[in-house]
């Protein structure tokens, strides 16, 4: 049996969720004697497949038929369940992804497998049998659990999981399945992805903008510094909800959960709900004129002080630094 691991790209690029992806699959099949067979569809160029090999990928196969250029998890979730079956593949890793998340329980569902979201270390082996430790309790506490199924599902945080090069080499394989479906030609709309703007799942520094912005005219205080960090921009739930800010921006319980390795939050209170997308970032640092405001309680460093005198200056020393 093998270790399947699902990699997604961008336009024909991998990210650094892909690599991660593959270390977390690498370091598994070694703990329990297995191969990686990697799994990525659409177009992508030969010499950028062959990097898969580079992290662990014993074998790497390419599908790129027609009509499945874009994504879409019907026809997706069809295509992997039938290389589960024609390579006899014991677990599934996938990256906790947008659309990693949209797969993997229909993966899951369609294969009677058992399914852990958001795997934080490499799983023990016991007898046959994997613990899984993952975060709960929207990241107040841990919890391991052992998946007992012949087949498991399990996708991979982003920013959690550290990268490790295996120096391996790998052909890429030509995949053909007969009965590859052609679903994903049925768009219902097509979102564009920005090229010049930072994933916010994937990004390692997040910039985050809360009501103390005062308004949408003044969301240029935030991007200077995101650009100056090299950081991509959030919002909280009330920005966005008030349309300052789109609903792709929002981090949160009930928007989009990130762990980047520095979260920087401006005029935000820090309401559990926020805190709980948020709480997995290794440094936070807040501003806020509110010297009572919750948030400080579990930050990492605080500047209590006005947003709009704040930043400028913050923006031109770190501009200053990176310049010296």
């Amino acid at each position: 049996m093998a270790i399947l691991s699902y990699i997604e790209h961008n336009e024909g690029t991998f990210k650094k969720s892909a690599f991660e992806t593959m270390t977390f699959a690498k370091d598994l099949a070694d703990s329990i004697g297995q191969k990686v067979v990697t799994v990525t569809i659409g177009e992508v160029a030969e010499d950028e497949l062959k990097k898969l090999g580079q992290y662990g990928a014993d074998r790497i196969l390419h599908i790129n038929q027609e009509g499945l250029k874009r994504f879409y998890n019907v026809s997706y979730t069809n295509i992997l369940s039938q290389v589960v079956e024609k390579e006899d593949i014991s677990t599934i890793v996938l990256s906790s992804s947008f659309a990693g998340k949209e797969l993997a329980p229909r993966l899951a569902g369609k294969l009677k497998a058992a399914y852990i979201n958001g795997a934080l270390d490499t799983p023990i082996n016991e007898g046959g049998n994997l613990q899984v430790k993952k975060s709960v309790f929207s990241n107040k506490a841990f919890a391991n659990e052992l998946l007992t199924s012949e087949k498991r599902v399990i996708t991979v945080n982003p920013n959690t999981y550290a990268v490790k090069e295996s120096q391996g080499t790998s052909e890429v394989e030509a995949y053909q399945l007969e009965s590859a479906s052609n679903a994903a030609e049925v768009i219902f709309g097509e979102i564009a992805a920005s090229s010049d703007k930072i994933s916010l799942p994937e990004a390692e520094i997040v910039v985050s903008g809360g009501r103390g912005m005062k308004g949408p005219e003044n969301w240029g205080l935030i991007e200077e510094l995101a650009e100056a960090l090299g950081a991509a921009t959030a919002c909280s739930k009330p920005v966005s909800d008030a349309g300052w800010r789109p609903h792709s921006e929002h981090v949160g319980q009930t928007g989009i959960a990130i762990s980047p390795k520095l979260y920087v939050a401006v005029g935000i209170s820090g309401a559990i709900q926020h805190l709980a997308g948020v709480s997995s970032s290794k440094v936070i640092v807040v501003i806020n004129k509110d010297p009572e405001a919750p948030f400080f309680k579990v930050a990492d460093y605080g500047i209590v002080g006005d947003a709009f005198e704040v930043l400028p200056k913050l923006t031109e020393a770190i501009k200053a630094y990176k310049n010296s």
